[in-house]
């Protein structure tokens, strides 16, 4: 089992839901919008970025991320006509002004859930696990009360969040609180216990929501059913394989390793930004550091065969439509087993995931044959209102579609404009 950290006082708290944005919608009907103050204004770019890739509308896009609140923004294509190219936006640390680095590390959040669910998917294909197995067969006990009932739920319904196990996972909402509890995560047993007090959302199968507990209880599962756990799997199943040399699971280190952007946050309750980098958040819902050339290739060789079997890949990419909540950061989007399928602005479609984590935002997009894959990390997290939340988030997807379409055909790409604030 996964060693037991120190446990948070278990009080009732926003859930944090990571796919990207719906802690901010959840914070909608809580939060009051904030007056924020203004954003240094800071040179776009640096010394790192790949000069082929500034003054571009690559580099515009990456600037106006910047410019809806971001402090710092890199940005990375790969694959295609135009990549690799790197930009960055803002900078890395408020105090110096240092440059933010083209290739720093972050934390990927929930783009976590998609390397876990290929852990999964590698184990069907072995037929060590199926995607029709309960969670009961693989965790006797651990999903019962208040409605909850494991024998009910399936490991397909997991990754797709169809379970309808609600999702309590503890969020932060001030300053202070982030203070007491930056160093002290939950374990996952911790975690699955707090859903286990609420009724489920839905019966499983006949409904859509997100669920980080539901991914908890799957890295619960990869340990039960290959005597390992959930991220030494991931590191020897695709991390070593693919060489990803920059994608690693902190453990119990609170810091991330160099070069990096710190990480901020806008709080409700705080004038001013705070520094939000040190943070433990270990679980398989969102535990891994990375950075976007490793994710990149991730998503490249993971939507271009190289991760799955024909089969298993075919099912990743089974998807069902969100619930009517993520269909207001996400218009029109689906969910596969831990993968996004989202509209592009010219036209069709582009996969990734996307995560967020208190002090970053991640946004990605793949073409659908996996030869070029765009990410933009945001070092900026926002606790304030929906409004402010939605606007980086729209920026950071503009960034990534707009990329995509480029390297589809100039003459095939309609710029999203930015929405009406």
């Amino acid at each position: 089992m996964s060693p037991t950290l120190s446990r948070r006082p278990a009080q009732p708290r926003r859930r944090r839901v990571t796919l990207g944005i719906a802690a901010a919608l959840a914070l909608a009907v809580a939060v009051p919008p904030a007056v924020i103050q203004a954003v240094p204004r800071v040179s776009p770019g640096d010394g790192s970025a790949s000069a082929a890739a500034r003054h571009t509308p690559f580099q515009r896009d990456a600037d106006a991320v910047r410019d809806s609140g971001a402090i710092g923004v890199q940005a990375r294509v790969s694959g295609g006509r135009y990549g690799p190219g790197t930009v960055t936006s803002g900078t890395a640390d408020l105090r110096t002004g240092r440059p933010v680095p083209a290739a720093g590390y972050f934390r990927i959040a929930s783009n976590t859930k998609t390397f876990v669910a290929a852990v999964v998917l590698q184990l069907v294909g072995e037929r060590t696990v199926a995607l029709d197995d309960t969670v009961e067969t693989w965790l006797p006990g651990v999903v019962r009360g208040n409605g909850n009932d494991g024998r009910k739920i399936t490991l397909r319904q997991l990754l797709q969040h169809t379970s309808g196990i609600h999702d309590d996972y503890p969020g932060i909402e001030t300053a202070k609180e982030y203070r007491e509890v930056r160093f002290h995560p939950f374990t996952p047993e911790q975690l699955v216990e707090r859903a286990m007090r609420h009724r489920p959302d839905f019966r499983p199968g006949t409904g859509w929501s997100y669920s980080n507990v539901g991914y908890v209880l799957l890295g619960m599962v990869i340990e039960k059913a290959t005597g390992r756990t959930w991220h030494d799997q991931v590191r020897d199943r695709l991390l070593k394989p693919l060489g990803l040399r920059h994608t690693y699971y902190p453990g119990d280190s609170p810091g991330l390793r160099e070069p990096h952007a710190r990480g901020y946050q806008r709080f409700a309750t705080e004038p001013k930004l705070v520094d939000v980098t040190l943070y433990q958040d270990p679980n398989a819902s969102g535990g891994l550091i990375g950075t976007t050339a490793d994710l990149n290739q991730f998503f490249r060789d993971l939507l271009g065969g190289k991760v799955l079997r024909p089969a298993q890949l075919r099912e990743m990419k089974r998807t069902v439509p969100l619930n009517d909540a993520f269909q207001l950061p996400y218009p029109g989007a689906r969910y596969g087993l831990g993968l996004l399928k989202t509209r592009l602005p010219c036209g069709g479609w582009s996969w990734g995931h996307g995560g967020d984590e208190i002090g970053y935002m991640s946004r990605d997009a793949v073409s659908e044959d996996g030869r070029v894959a765009v990410t933009a990390s945001m070092s900026t997290g926002w606790a304030t209102s929906v409004e402010d939340t939605l606007r980086q988030h729209r920026a950071g997807m503009r960034l990534v579609g707009n990329a995509l379409c480029r390297e589809r055909g100039r003459e095939g790409v309609r710029e999203v404009p930015p929405a009406s604030e």
